[in-house]
């Protein structure tokens, strides 16, 4: 017999996430499975380079801002990431905890083809005289001692080898991550997941 009180039940579909590299949705991703249940994510890698094409091609993403003609999307920025220096791991760098612009004077800084902080106000230093390389690439020079790399934590910890550290840049610059969408394709399932990186329950109102 029918129960008209019974609500029918919603067809199973995917909600795909767009991540940049170094972004760490896990938390949220886990709040998500517990209560949605009947909606898979599909976490799709994209560039930074690219995000922004990228979301057109996904429900919404995490980006590093900030983003290229943005008022077509709306972003909720969600954390700050601090900047290190990445060197070879025998490095006279490495010998303190942090190190300030002023201590890099005299070294090679890698410019990087996937750069997320722009221009570098960091004087004394001497640019590569090799092309730009992508982040993973000036990982691997900087640990042969050729030069170092500037990037957000995550991004070392992503590419850490035995051979390579890193160093907190204090007085350095930051990368925002942010939750991105279109302005045009705001669904319940992308008001459900900022309901979630909001740290509403889901019992709260929106």
């Amino acid at each position: 017999m029918f129960d008209a009180a019974r609500p029918e039940p919603e067809a199973p579909r995917t909600f795909r996430l767009g991540v940049v590299p170094g972004a760490t949705p896990g938390k949220w991703i886990d709040a998500w499975k517990k209560r949605m249940p009947h909606v898979s994510i599909d976490l799709v890698p994209i560039e930074v380079s690219t995000q922004r094409a990228a979301l057109d091609e996904v429900d919404a993403a995490l980006v590093r801002l900030p983003l290229r003609d943005d008022d077509a999307f709306h972003v909720i920025a969600l954390y700050d990431e601090v900047p290190v220096v990445v060197a070879a791991a025998d490095s006279h760098l490495m010998a303190v905890e942090e190190l300030t612009p002023a201590d890099l004077v005299g070294e090679t800084l890698i410019e990087l083809s996937d750069d997320v902080f722009g221009p570098l106000d960091l004087p004394g230093t001497t640019p590569a005289r090799f092309s730009a390389l992508t982040t993973g690439e000036a990982v691997v020079t900087a640990a042969s001692g050729v030069g170092i790399v500037i990037v957000p934590m995550s991004l070392a910890r992503l590419h850490h080898r035995k051979d390579a550290d890193h160093r907190l840049l204090t007085d350095g610059p930051v990368s925002t991550v942010a939750f991105a969408w279109n302005r045009e394709h705001t669904t319940p399932d992308v008001e459900t997941f900022i309901g979630i990186v909001r740290g509403r329950t889901a019992n709260s109102s929106r």
